[in-house]
């Protein structure tokens, strides 16, 4: 990683999402974070493979923060309380719908992400360095406050992803519907609690292998502001049963070890490192 000090330079937090999906998906989230192409990966604590994958964060280096990506729209649920509920978590566009008409069971998801929170802390030995959603789920009405609740005082409590403000290239739809859906309101809440975020994000496109990541990239890289965004990605192995975006992992894992990402760093004056602030 380059020096965040150096003159000039803008900061890029780059965090890999879904480390436990797949061992595949974990051994190159790994890989890129030991060799400083990532510094934070989030975490599926209720994928069949969590337990498993969790053994590579041990030899990680410090500068690599491990966190907590709550998950209510994939897979099963961990606690007995939302199985009753939803034997299997509900697909994306219906649980959206659902938290605006106020019809989720939050005493359930509350269990919930306790139950997802607790299994990340058994198998890493510590708390979160920060939590946020699978497809941002954190942010939806309803699901936010209880989240934000369950961590605690703002002075202790991880940092929190923030999707209300969403930069650079990439699915404008899909951007005004991150920020829209519940982004731009958990944002005003980070900020009125004081709670540690990411000042911006980058990293939406349409997941399609034939997108140019590449040029994708040098836009978001263009695109970070002076204090900092985080960059949410998906590297991987294509290993993973019913994944929909396997073939677009290999294309980034592939591209987060090249050169042409160190150089692209380097020519657009960005660093990576920690961009958390309470503002």
């Amino acid at each position: 990683m380059s020096d965040p000090g150096s003159k000039g330079m803008r900061t890029l937090a780059v965090c890999a999402d879904d480390f436990g999906m797949s061992p595949g998906v974990s051994q190159v989230i790994a890989r890129l974070a030991r060799a400083g192409r990532v510094n934070a990966t989030s975490c599926l604590t209720n994928a069949s493979h969590w337990r498993t994958s969790a053994r590579l964060l041990k030899d990680l280096p410090n500068a690599v923060d491990v966190g907590l990506h709550f998950n209510l729209s994939e897979g099963e649920p961990l606690s007995l309380e939302l199985r009753r509920v939803w034997p299997q978590l509900p697909a994306l566009p219906g649980l959206i719908a659902n938290a605006h008409l106020r019809r989720l069971p939050l005493t359930a998801i509350a269990a919930e992400f306790a139950a997802q929170h607790a299994a990340f802390v058994e198998a890493v030995g510590r708390s979160p360095a920060f939590v946020d959603g699978h497809q941002h789920v954190h942010h939806l009405p309803g699901v936010r406050e209880l989240v934000i609740d369950a961590l605690g005082p703002a002075s202790s409590a991880p940092a929190i992803r923030n999707t209300g403000r969403v930069s650079g290239p990439g699915f404008g739809i899909k951007r005004a519907l991150i920020a829209g859906t519940g982004g731009k309101a958990l944002q005003r809440e980070l900020a009125r609690r004081g709670i540690a975020h990411n000042p911006a994000l980058v990293g939406v496109y349409d997941f399609m292998p034939e997108a140019a990541y590449k040029k994708l990239m040098k836009g978001w890289l263009a695109s970070v502001p002076s204090e900092g965004a985080l960059l949410f990605c998906h590297p991987g192995a294509a290993d993973g049963a019913r994944d929909a975006i396997a073939r677009a992992r290999v294309v980034e894992a592939e591209y987060f070890a090249s050169n042409a990402f160190a150089d692209d760093l380097l020519e657009a004056k960005v660093n990576i490192g920690r961009v958390w602030r309470r503002i």
